[in-house]
């Protein structure tokens, strides 16, 4: 069983008092808190490790170059790839969507068609239309029951011939939506197309083995995970990475360069160009270690505790509107309080040390689908409590008393 006190000593920024109140904690959808295991690999590697990696023969080059590439080693463990180079470091889960994205804009050709869904984040809407103004392709929508599922019957209709690939999220970070990604990936697959999953919000919360998914690609951030920001994965099938046009161009991603003619280097430097977030990257593997050291199935069952007493004590009060509430969710709620605008909610909370999101998630096509400007959402990681819930209870309570 977890030791909450004991995870909880681990975070520093739990620790403190905002506007004279205990802190808490519920905007891990956006970003997770760190613990001090990554603050001090960040800390290390600066204080001893620093310098650019590859190529360098000196000993901080070579120390820096190893812990770099042992982090990609555990990434390629902690999602099962086959191969390390299928492994490829970006700036986050939007930045890996850009790069798909990016590479698609010369494959697809005019008649072909991308599928995505309604409960998209702007970052897996956008690139794809601009993948398709540029390739002459089409955007297909997958629309969203009312509860917050996805409409699967219309999404079977939807996958023809002409589909060339479906990127769609694993969890939605707006309501929560675990989607069907297995059945997703074999339902594409048939059609010959490929899948991409946005994995940011499942990453935390969920095992992931994406040979086993058979997923042709899977993204993720490091920053939801507990690790630093600035740091992403994408995950490739090699043979699909490798007929990839390079996103970026620069020093690392190349093999040798003329003013004639440049060969680019092999995966997974080949879409690494220019010097990465190394301090970032070498202190992701400490974020990696402590999930693992904690298990992925503790820490979902934690958060699973946590929703559901949420809901519970959410659901008694008044004008209490629950928004998405699918049959399969992970660890956040998105409400709105008849009467009250969710922004209003937000800030006198803040004014009580609890922090939560509102507005629209980066996702304004699902606040035009349910009619409404945006939510006030709680979400959930493995340092939260009970009794913080009920704090955040009773200042909602306040809030509305005083918004009366």
């Amino acid at each position: 069983m977890l030791n909450g006190s004991k995870i909880r000593a681990q975070f520093p920024t739990l620790h403190q008092k905002v506007n004279g109140k205990d802190l808490v904690y519920f905007d891990n959808a956006a970003s997770s808190q760190k613990p001090q295991i990554v603050l001090n690999a960040i800390a290390h590697y600066y204080s001893h490790d620093n310098a650019n990696i590859h190529r360098g023969v000196h000993y901080l080059s070579q120390e820096a170059t190893d812990k770099f590439e042992n982090t990609r080693k555990s990434v390629q463990a902690f999602i099962n790839a086959k191969n390390s180079c299928e492994i490829i470091f970006t700036k986050g889960a939007t930045d890996s969507i850009n790069l798909v994205a990016n590479g698609y804009r010369s494959i697809l050709n005019k008649g072909d068609e991308i599928i995505i869904s309604e409960m998209e984040h702007h970052s897996n809407i956008v690139p794809w239309q601009m993948c398709c103004e540029l390739s002459g392709a089409t955007l297909k929508v997958i629309p969203i029951l009312d509860n917050g599922d996805l409409d699967m019957e219309a999404f079977e209709n939807l996958l023809s011939e002409k589909t060339k690939l479906v990127s769609i999220t694993h969890i939605s970070n707006a309501l929560g939506t675990i989607n069907p990604v297995e059945e997703i990936i074999r339902a594409t697959h048939k059609v010959g197309a490929k899948v991409m999953i946005d994995g940011a919000q499942a990453i935390p919360h969920t095992f992931v083995d994406v040979q086993k998914l058979d997923v042709d690609y899977y993204c993720f951030s490091a920053h939801k995970m507990y690790g630093p920001t600035g740091v992403g994965i994408l995950y490739g099938k090699e043979i699909l990475l490798n007929k990839l046009p390079p996103y970026q161009s620069g020093g690392e991603m190349i093999k040798e360069v003329s003013f004639e003619k440049t060969t680019y280097a092999h995966l997974p430097h080949k879409f690494e160009a220019g010097t990465p977030n190394i301090a970032g990257v070498v202190a992701f593997k400490a974020a990696l270690d402590f999930i693992t050291d904690l298990g992925i199935e503790n820490i979902a069952k934690h958060e699973e505790d946590l929703l559901q007493y949420a809901i519970g004590e959410l659901s008694k009060i008044s004008g209490m509107q629950f928004i998405g509430q699918a049959k399969k969710r992970a660890a956040l709620v998105s409400f709105n309080i008849e009467g009250l605008h969710a922004y209003d909610i937000g800030v006198l909370l803040d004014k009580m040390g609890i922090a939560i999101r509102t507005g629209h998630h980066c996702t304004q096509p699902i606040m035009n689908h349910y009619k409404i400007p945006g939510t006030a959402r709680m979400s959930f990681a493995i340092y939260n409590t009970k009794q913080e819930i009920d704090n955040c209870i009773t200042a909602i309570k306040k809030a509305q008393t005083m918004l009366a």
